[in-house]
């Protein structure tokens, strides 16, 4: 069996693949990996750029580990805890909490991914004030080596809880992962086309003044597209003209945004123009923009947070500190202009606070994210080391799952917690089992 990834960066053949269906079939999946000589790895979605899942041993499919455990209340802030198999999607845990009424505080961008996966890479969304994923987990059982499980919560086991959270599984297998949860709320959301110049003149205002604010740079262009988000609560704009028209978008056909500029078949045919005709690049870019008329509506935040991805793409994203948002970008545009390298793809650029989980790019200092993006049939390297020099200047942190360059001696002067995340994890698994060459160059050991 060969398995490759969603972006086909990474091709392996494990020795099997194994798909428990209960923590005791994990665990006994460990141990016969252990007994016959074999590392282990596990398996999400398979979004990660990086080799974060490969394995020549065994590689470990939790899909069947996807139950919905219990929801019970946090007796000290009275929040709602959620208890899920790590194994289920997040499309999956959206639906779950919606029907209850609680929804998560800040998503990414897609939703195909596993809850293990996602916590485990550092998948964050944009905001000033909300964290990533990691941030909002609350406890996990993990299975080591000899196949026992522990629980860790930041008062029980604390350090395998801090490396445990977001450490590319390199400490044992997650089997459930408890969620903090917060009430359903809904996203007043307003996109619309701007320059880019515009952009980077106020771009601190637009992250201080907006809940959530991203937006989508064309390289070869000028122009961006904005997403400003604002949280309500459920139901207070649909009185409203705009909250009507908006609950029909979100939920019939999503916004022009999601479904036609970066989803579907028409930015698939755009790519495949760009790819064969790259004169026209720039056209493109201008007309993906300038199609895109403002719009407002009001939708529940897991539908507004996450968008369908399909067309196929390669992507390295960086996480750097916020003030340094504006030089950096223009330094990429000025070297984009110069090398006339062809970048039908957008840039992502988001934000996030400073938190403190071990690992997390934000950790220590507040965020702003640059995701350098090529569609997969163009080549990438040029690009993205250019970027990655451009990132790395000022301290840049990469994505855990996107495509760098950087090994744990880079890594080392990034995270002061690196030390720490090292002994925890030479102590929960002192034989290398959940290791492979990436964990290896990233982290050490």
């Amino acid at each position: 069996m060969i398995w490759t990834n969603w972006a086909r960066t990474v091709s392996v053949t494990p020795v099997r693949l194994e798909q428990p269906a209960s923590e005791d079939e994990l665990s006994d999946a460990v141990r016969r990996a252990v007994r016959e000589g074999h590392q282990v790895r596990v398996v999400g979605g398979g979004h990660s750029f990086a080799p974060a899942a490969a394995t020549e041993g065994v590689q470990l499919n939790l899909d069947r580990l996807d139950a919905l455990h219990r929801v019970e209340r946090d007796p000290d802030t009275g929040h709602a805890l959620v208890t899920v198999g790590a194994g289920m999607r997040l499309r999956r845990l959206n639906r779950i909490l919606a029907e209850r009424g609680l929804g998560m505080q800040n998503l990414g961008d897609i939703d195909r991914q596993s809850v293990a996966g996602a916590i485990s890479t550092g998948t964050h969304g944009t905001g000033a004030r909300f964290g990533g994923l990691a941030t909002q987990v609350r406890a996990l059982t993990v299975v080591g080596p000899d196949g026992e499980v522990a629980r860790a919560t930041p008062t029980e086991r604390h350090d395998l809880f801090e490396a445990s959270r977001l450490g590319l599984g390199a400490t044992g297998v997650l089997s459930t992962v408890t969620i903090e949860a917060v009430p359903a709320f809904d996203l007043y959301a307003v996109e619309e086309p701007w320059p880019l110049d515009r952009i980077l003149e106020c771009v601190h205002d637009l992250v201080a003044d907006n809940d959530h604010f991203e937006f989508l740079w064309f390289p070869a262009t000028h122009r961006a597209l904005t997403m400003r988000n604002m949280r309500v609560e459920p139901e207070q704009h649909s009185g409203s003209s705009i909250g009507r028209r908006g609950r029909r978008l979100a939920g019939a056909a999503r916004t022009f945004l999601d479904e036609e500029v970066l989803s579907n078949g028409l930015f698939e045919v755009t790519n495949r123009i760009a790819t064969a005709f790259p004169a026209t690049t720039p056209a493109l870019g201008e007309l993906a923009t300038r199609a895109l008329t403002a719009r407002r509506y009001t939708a529940p935040a897991h539908e507004v947070f996450c968008t369908n991805r399909r067309v196929r793409f390669r992507e390295m994203e960086y996480a750097i500190p916020r003030a340094t948002v504006v030089e950096v970008l223009r330094e990429l545009a000025a070297w984009r202009r110069s090398s006339g390298e062809n970048i039908p793809f957008p840039v992502e650029v988001r934000f996030a606070p400073a938190d403190d989980v071990w690992l997390s790019t934000a950790y220590g200092r507040e965020t702003a994210y640059i995701a350098a993006q090529q569609y997969w049939r163009l080549p990438h390297a040029r690009y993205f080391d250019a970027a990655e020099r451009i990132f790395t200047a000022v301290g840049g942190r990469p994505h855990w799952g996107k495509m760098h360059t950087r090994d744990v001696e880079y890594l080392a002067g990034q995270y002061r917690r690196l030390p720490d995340f090292q002994r925890t994890r030479a102590a929960a698994d002192p034989d290398g089992v959940f290791t492979n060459p990436y964990t290896q160059r990233v982290l050490g050991g």
